[in-house]
């Protein structure tokens, strides 16, 4: 079946494969593709047009185009990111069979360095996954379709090419009463289509609809819509053993020489002979696709030489350091151990929006268990036999930050000190000995808490008005979350902080 089914992976509404590609057979897909060659070159076959995409090209492969790629000879590293268009279609009207196209010859089209930039931008977070990675990637993805729909939705064809309308036409209108007109067509292309039919629809005269089409695309409407029959008919002829004949029928076409006759217009060949010169060259259970992912460090050298200073953005920025608590309950009721959480470091005056955890765990006068230099975990039980609460505080600061905290002696300093530390760690807690149902309850107290915390605590030095103090108070309010937990032996809980942030865990026995 030439129809490949994409499948988005961790909640992602995009896929991002990059590769090196020796054959990837004809099919198609429900989604936009965007392909961009990071090394190398790449032979693309995009219905009846054939390229060579050399390093640094953009092509992007419309919703249901068939299309595949074949080696060149040289090793390639190509970059082939698929949008969902379920997820995107809800923000943008008209996305979905919008036809966009990049001007590979134009070397100086500053739009052209604003797709490498932004699709350079999400391969480096996919590679890196830091904290929020995949809001990034959502969001990048977003600029990189608002980048299509203003620069390389195309409609003007010249000297049997297409060109971009919008920019040269500068007519966004227009262009969007195109996209409907061919939208229209390629959903009624199989049945009797007239111009007067979608002149009526669009409240054209038949004269002026003519010439609009005319001029967008050099083809007159019949030129047009036999066009779009032929494209959608390689599906049928390259995915099914259906005849000639009824292929042709089943396309709109009223008798099997005109749809000959248009087939050889635009591929250079006939139905039969196109059929058996790629037959076996699709996607099946026998032909499939034969590629070599890429190394991710290979991957950002790629972008590091192709795309300037993206690759310098990341360069800098570290995985999240790992911390994991490993805690058996009998044995730290038996020995609790050393008590090496700096809680003194907690009780000055300067660290008082960083230490409200801190103080919160304070407050419930519980028993520690176990500590570390940036955690805590108390109960209020007296046995290991009869757990029924347990508390756990954990901060993201390390030791050379516990030394510069240490020496701040005013909030504005510590406020400077704070916007500057950006270091991640992710928390693993395993605590054994536990069973049963437990609910947990979680605060949060992010890097922007604190700051804004800060940030409130200087400005009550000056007079504040009423409005703006509630927005400020609202800043500093810390995330909580609630939830349920069913646990046998050993229970588990993760959680990435960035920058000084804290979080407050309560377990009780439900």
């Amino acid at each position: 079946m030439l129809k490949e089914k994409t499948v988005y992976k961790e909640e992602l509404p995009v896929n991002v494969i990059v590769a090196d590609i020796k054959n990837y057979p004809i099919h198609f897909h429900e989604d936009i593709e965007v392909v961009f060659v990071l090394d190398g070159s790449i032979g693309l076959k995009n219905g009846y047009y054939q390229y060579t995409l050399k390093k640094g090209d953009i092509y992007i492969i419309n919703d249901n185009e068939t299309h595949s790629f074949e080696s060149t000879g040289e090793p390639n590293m190509v970059m082939m990111l698929q949008m969902d268009m379920r997820y995107f279609s809800d923000y943008y009207e008209g996305l979905r069979n919008s036809f966009f196209i990049t001007d590979m010859e134009d070397d100086n089209d500053d739009s052209i360095d604003v797709l490498r930039t932004i699709l350079a931008k999400i391969m480096m977070e996919i590679i890196q996954k830091g904290y929020g990675y995949e809001q990034k990637v959502i969001e990048s993805t977003h600029n990189l379709i608002s980048c299509l729909l203003s620069d390389f939705r195309y409609f003007v064809m010249e000297d049997g090419k297409f060109v971009n309308g919008v920019k040269n036409r500068g007519d966004k209108i227009l262009a969007g009463r195109l996209n409907r007109i061919t939208d229209y067509m390629h959903e009624n292309y199989m049945r009797k289509l007239t111009l007067s039919e979608i002149a009526d629809k669009e409240h054209l005269s038949i004269y002026y609809l003519s010439h609009v089409i005319k001029e967008a695309t050099g083809l007159s409407f019949q030129e047009l819509l036999s066009f779009i029959r032929v494209e959608e008919s390689e599906k049928l002829l390259l995915g099914t053993n259906k005849k000639i004949g009824a292929i042709a029928e089943e396309s709109g076409f009223s008798a099997v020489r005109y749809y000959i006759k248009h087939f050889q217009t635009w591929f250079g060949m006939t139905p039969s002979e196109y059929r058996k010169a790629y037959n076996g060259k699709t996607i099946s259970h026998e032909s499939q696709a034969e590629y070599e992912r890429s190394n991710p460090d290979n991957i950002e050298f790629a972008i590091k030489k192709l795309v300037k200073g993206v690759y310098s953005d990341y360069a800098g920025k570290q995985k999240s350091r790992s911390t994991i608590i490993d805690v058996n309950l009998p044995e730290a009721f038996l020995n609790p151990g050393e008590f090496l959480f700096q809680a003194e470091l907690f009780g000055r005056e300067v660290m008082k929006p960083i230490a409200r955890p801190y103080n919160l765990l304070k407050s419930l006068k519980e028993t520690v268990l176990a500590s570390g230099p940036n955690y805590i975990i108390t109960t209020a039980s007296k046995s290991e036999k009869d757990i029924v609460s347990m508390s756990i505080l954990i901060y993201n600061v390390d030791e050379q930050l516990k030394d510069r905290l240490a020496g701040l002696t005013t909030k504005d300093k510590a406020l400077e000190l704070v916007r500057e530390y950006e270091e991640e760690t992710e928390f693993l807690i395993r605590m054994g000995g536990l069973s049963g149902d437990y609910r947990v309850s979680r605060y949060t107290l992010t890097r922007d808490n604190v700051i804004s915390a800060y940030e409130d605590a200087i400005r009550h030095r000056s007079a504040t008005g009423t409005r703006q103090a509630i927005v400020n108070n609202w800043s500093t309010l810390p995330h909580i979350d609630f939830s349920r937990v069913t646990v046998s032996d050993t229970l588990s809980l993760m959680n990435t902080l960035s920058g000084v942030s804290a979080e407050l865990i309560l377990l009780d026995r439900e």
